[in-house]
């Protein structure tokens, strides 16, 4: 009998940057779910990869002074090798700069055009670099990007638009007709609620304001826009053809079973996308769930917050499958996840080293030492044993039911529950006192047999979320990985096999205390690194007496705009500017006449030290403090807003 196909996708990664630990999050989610997908027998194909056209990166590459090429074929590298390296088991990693892709994108863009679905306009709004996106007025949240929260800019430029409303009616029809289509039902009630039923606005799909793109083929002016390009990639990485002909694989798994992507990119995929596919009058498919955001414990990542974890970091510290545990047991269905330093290692230490790993050393340790590693059935049984073997034959329909729901913290939850009861059994059973009476052998026999045939089961059902970990479990007990059909009969674990004579630590305890002392040392060593690859020299200082937090909040920081200076008279140092803050102007003696001349400070954008004591400088009153850095030959420079600020912006 065939096996029924099924297939996955995540969101290709953007080649902006390294993918931090919430962009690896949603590749190990997906990879779970295709493993117990697998298990379960399904013929799966797992597609993953790389978003690589866009302004964006041919600004970076710009910056690089390499070719916008170059560029993206360094991020993807990375981005495959950190996928490879938590084990994601896809089996195409797309790349938008494929040849396949492009051309078929060529040929999607043309179809549209020909038929109607796309039209020539002018395209005039609030455009975000980042998100590469036109919003108009109304949509923008407090007149910044709804999505990102950056600034945005006015942009005019002749584009090619998709007929949204044409199809917003069909749309709106399928996903009341089919409730699963958009998951969390959360998700579905903010697609509709606020871009579906309000209206939809034709999409631009072109640009013409930068050239890294795929070339609109009959106007050379264009590039496609980057969504209609990306969003393509879940059909041209199948073989799709405009022309009818499809590959094998296309026949087979279109349309996909899931399209797993983050909660802030739900809009493209649950309105663009499938606007797409109707046009192209292609099935559309059968789910798209938007999971949340895995959040670091100040808030988002973001490189601007200083405050991203990378995944092979972590890895260092706490090994890969500890970290796949971490972030599929730590996000929940809905809501955002929390990731600390302090909180892996709390669960490490309780969950991974306690519950798991002392679990499965203990059993062989043990059986080598009562039974010389064999593992016999005795069949001895006392009524304790029946709820551990009731817990046992449970689990695979708990897990089944979680993961059918896409609840894969849940699944991992009973898997745990199956080890924790594993570990209340030794304790109800103490094999250390049946081994002192001699007429209790076969009972102890009956005793180590359940735990491992239990631990075995576990490990089984573990692989999907920790492959490495289920496989040193199994091997260590000298034990088949279980398929799911097996586990509905208790007793399947071969009597007389004989287990690893050394059993191995599976997770060590570590000291929090002296992870971060590690984590503050790797940042520090980082840190220098980036100055020695910018040519910077590394300047340590002598550190002052740490301060409260309260101290430090009385410190009121604004943006400040020199309207005027002059040179202090018989000084050969000072000079006094006037600064507008808001709506007050303070006067400001700064001692940085041999770096800046009067004339130079007018007009500039300065942090100010507002609520600073008033003071005399060479008689001259002063009623606050220009702030600057200074480098190891003593040269200053006054620190400035990295981008466009109001003077009395507060600094926080």
């Amino acid at each position: 009998m065939a096996k029924k196909p099924y297939y996955l996708t995540t969101a290709i990664a953007y080649t902006s940057g390294k993918p931090h630990i919430g962009n690896t999050y949603e590749a190990v989610l997906a990879d779970s779910i295709v493993r117990f997908k697998r298990m379960q027998g399904f013929d799966v194909r797992f597609q993953t990869g790389t978003d690589e056209h866009g302004q964006k990166i041919e600004l970076k590459a710009q910056e690089a002074g390499i070719t916008p090429k170059q560029f993206v074929d360094n991020v993807s590298g990375e981005i495959k090798n950190i996928w490879d390296l938590m084990n994601t088991s896809y089996d195409r990693f797309i790349r938008t700069t494929d040849e396949d892709h492009e051309k078929q994108v060529q040929k999607i863009f043309k179809k549209l055009y020909e038929q109607g679905d796309i039209y020539k306009g002018y395209y005039e709004g609030m455009y975000c670099t980042p998100c590469e996106s036109f919003f108009t007025a109304s949509q923008l949240v407090d007149g910044k990007c709804p999505d990102c929260g950056r600034e945005c800019q006015p942009a005019q430029e002749e584009a090619y638009f998709l007929k949204l409303s044409k199809y917003q009616d069909r749309l709106i029809k399928h996903i009341n007709e089919h409730p699963e289509f958009i998951q969390p039902e959360s998700r579905k009630n903010e697609m509709m609620n606020n871009f579906l039923l309000p209206g939809l606005q034709d999409l631009c799909v072109s640009r013409t304001s930068f050239k890294w793109g795929i070339p609109v083929d009959f106007d050379d002016k264009h590039v496609v826009y980057v969504w209609l390009d990306a969003l393509s990639n879940y059909i041209t990485g199948l073989g799709f053809d405009v022309d009818g002909n499809n590959s094998d694989l296309y026949d087979k798994f279109w349309p996909a079973d899931l399209h797993l992507i983050g909660k802030d990119i739900l809009r493209f995929h649950t309105i663009y996308w499938p606007i797409m596919l109707m046009a192209l009058d292609l099935p559309l498919p059968k789910q798209v769930f938007g999971h949340p955001w895995l959040l670091q414990g100040d808030g988002k990542m973001s490189k601007s917050k200083g405050n991203v974890l990378y995944a092979d970091e972590l890895v260092d510290f706490f090994g890969v499958d500890a970290v796949r545990y971490f972030v599929l047991h730590e996000m929940p269905f809905e809501s955002d996840g929390v990731i600390t330093w302090e909180l892996m290692v709390e669960r490490l230490n309780s969950e991974l080293a306690n519950t798991l790993g002392n679990l499965v050393n203990r059993t062989i340790s043990m059986s080598n030492k009562y039974f010389g590693g064999i593992v016999n059935n005795a069949a001895v049984k006392e009524e304790v044993d029946e709820d551990l073997i009731r817990v046992t034959l449970e689990t695979p329909d708990k897990v089944i039911a979680k993961m059918d729901k896409l609840r894969v913290a849940d699944a991992i939850s009973e898997i745990f529950i199956l080890f924790k009861r594993c570990n209340k059994y030794i304790d109800e059973t103490m094999p250390w006192a049946l081994a002192k009476e001699e007429d209790k052998k076969a009972r102890l026999e009956t005793v180590l047999y359940n735990l491992v045939e239990s631990i075995s089961v576990g490990a089984s059902l573990l692989e999907p979320f920790m492959p490495e970990t289920s496989a040193k479990i199994l091997g260590q007990l000298n034990a088949d990985k279980r398929e799911l059909e097996d586990m509905k009969e208790y007793g399947k674990y071969v009597s007389g096999t004989k287990v690893v004579e050394k059993p191995e630590i599976l997770f060590a305890r570590l000291d929090l205390k002296e992870v971060l002392e590690q984590v503050e040392e790797k940042k520090a060593a980082q840190a220098e690194e980036e100055q020695v690859a910018n040519n910077e020299p590394v300047i340590d200082i002598e550190p002052k007496e740490e301060i409260q937090y309260d101290d430090f909040m009385k410190m009121q920081f604004q943006v400040g705009e020199i309207i005027a200076c002059e040179e202090v008279k018989k000084s050969k140092k000072l000079l006094c500017s006037q600064v507008r803050i808001g709506s007050q102007v303070k006067q400001i003696v700064s001692g940085i006449k041999q770096h800046y001349s009067a004339e130079e400070m007018v007009g500039k954008k300065v942090m100010v030290l507002v609520n600073l004591k008033p003071a005399k400088l060479a008689g001259v009153l002063s009623e606050g403090m220009l702030l600057c850095a200074e480098d190891e030959n003593g040269e200053l420079a006054l620190m400035v807003p990295e981008k466009k600020m109001p003077a009395g912006a507060e600094i926080c």
